[in-house]
């Protein structure tokens, strides 16, 4: 019991006594039918205090027995994080003893910085969403708690994607549950591309190219170009990295060589897949075809949703953002330069090393976040694709997709999608790409001589 909670009763004991030798007093000095009055009102008061007394210390205790934890996360656009936050308020009705709260921690490359401090000054949240991406990263800290032993144990293990499976593992163990997944493709407005006279959706490289000179015009007939046929991501954040390795893959190239396991296998130096990506970017721009978004804004779709352009790189979580517009909208596959790609995307849950009630308390919260009932009413809302192979099948889900068609485009590109290391230093090759990819939209280096630089950068870093 508290020191609080002590001072409170022996508080309550010395009332109770006063009051009960102040109405004996009464008794003794008069029989006056109102001093018995004031003995009533007096015993009365005791006992409305001893009944708040104790209701006061039982709220205490079970306030004792509640685990609050903390759960970081950058869950956006804000509808998203409104249709999360419900999901989160449902579990803390259905458990007395467990109170989550999710806390906006800001974008991803926002996030970063906060999170090591934290872990540093041994403060880090009980949970936290985030991308595989930082797995090896915090490991290699000591950070996480590896949930091999009680995913060993509950019902979700065979529910979740066997697919992503590699994105929760690093060095034999599984760290995290997956929160929800999805990869990327283009979204485009088929009414421009009507009022362009364009008929076929691009497949290949090329054909983007053409697509996207056609879509450029001037609507208006002033003589400027109001309508561009492409918005590409401008900065070097894991935003356009991550939008721009599925056309490194899709043209040939590798981000590590071989099976390597840690960051010294970066190969970006010569790497003609990389190259080629690099050069259909800065070509887009050259067109005249495609726009640069603002600085480290490249999730950002007002431009497609006004019409400004007629196609962005995003995924299904832009979904929901874009019927609640009521803008017209399609998706297609990432065009293919020589074979199909993209990339896994979505965020996983970890869970920061404390007690074991406190990390057990957290476990329940990933089950039920993994659970085919979140996961279906997380799609429902949010349009991510569930991890959970319950949800996708159930007839609720189903239904889903047959309303909102643009849904399969990523589900069946899901076949194509690869991940992004999770080995400690993928923050620095994503930095090192990301400067590649900038400089070279800029103008300021051909894809070839900003590659290179990139790899010297890492190989003063790693080697």
């Amino acid at each position: 019991m508290s020191i609080k909670v002590k001072k409170f009763i022996n508080l309550s004991h010395q009332v109770c006594r006063r009051f009960f030798f102040a109405s004996d007093n009464f008794r003794v000095k008069s029989k006056n039918w109102r001093f018995y009055r004031y003995r009533w009102i007096s015993l009365f008061l005791v006992g409305i205090l001893i009944t708040s007394g104790c209701q006061f210390i039982q709220n205490r205790v079970d306030a004792d027995k509640v685990i609050n934890l903390t759960l970081w996360h950058g869950v956006n656009p804000p509808p998203n994080r409104d249709v999360f936050q419900k999901l989160v308020d449902k579990f803390n009705q259905r458990h007395s003893n467990i109170h989550i709260e999710a806390i906006y921690a800001g974008q991803q490359d926002q996030q970063m910085p906060k999170i090591l401090a934290a872990v540093v000054g041994n403060a880090p949240p009980d949970i936290l969403w985030y991308n595989p991406a930082t797995t090896g990263q915090l490991v290699e800290l000591n950070a996480l708690l590896p949930l091999d032993d009680l995913l060993a144990n509950s019902p979700i293990k065979d529910e979740i994607d066997p697919s992503l499976y590699p994105s929760l593992e690093y060095q034999g163990k599984i760290w995290a549950v997956p929160f929800a997944t999805n990869n990327v493709g283009v979204f485009y407005r088929p009414s421009l591309f009507q009022a362009a006279g364009i008929t076929q959706l691009p497949k290949t490289w090329t054909e983007l190219r053409e697509v996207a000179k056609q879509l450029t015009r001037d609507t208006n007939g002033d003589g400027r170009i109001d309508q561009h046929g492409m918005l590409l991501p401008l900065g070097k954040g894991e935003f356009t990295v991550f939008t721009w390795l599925p056309f490194m893959w899709s043209g040939g190239g590798e981000l590590v060589s071989g099976d390597s396991q840690n960051a010294a296998g970066v190969t970006l130096q010569d790497n003609s897949g990389a190259i080629a990506a690099l050069q259909l970017w800065r070509d887009l721009i050259t067109d005249g075809s495609a726009v640069l978004s603002g600085p480290e804004r490249g999730y950002e779709t007002n431009d497609l949703l006004s019409g400004k352009v007629a196609m962005q790189l995003t995924g299904p979580w832009s979904l929901g953002e874009f019927q609640a517009s009521g803008v017209d909208f399609d998706v297609f596959p990432i065009p293919v330069g020589q074979r199909p790609a993209t990339v896994i995307g979505g965020e996983n849950l970890y869970i920061f090393k404390s007690r074991p009630e406190r990390e057990k308390a957290a476990f329940k919260f990933l089950e039920y976040a993994a659970s085919e009932e979140f996961q279906t009413e997380l799609a429902l809302g949010t349009g991510y694709l569930p991890i959970n192979l319950k949800s996708r099948e159930s007839a609720e889900y189903q239904a889903f997709l047959q309303k909102l068609p643009q849904v399969k485009v990523f589900l069946e590109q899901a076949q194509y999608a690869r991940s992004r290391p999770t080995f400690p230093g993928y923050n620095r090759i994503s930095d090192s790409v990301g400067r590649a990819v900038e400089t070279v939209l800029l103008g300021r280096s051909s894809p070839a001589d900003a590659l290179k630089a990139s790899q010297q950068r890492l190989d003063l870093i790693f080697k």
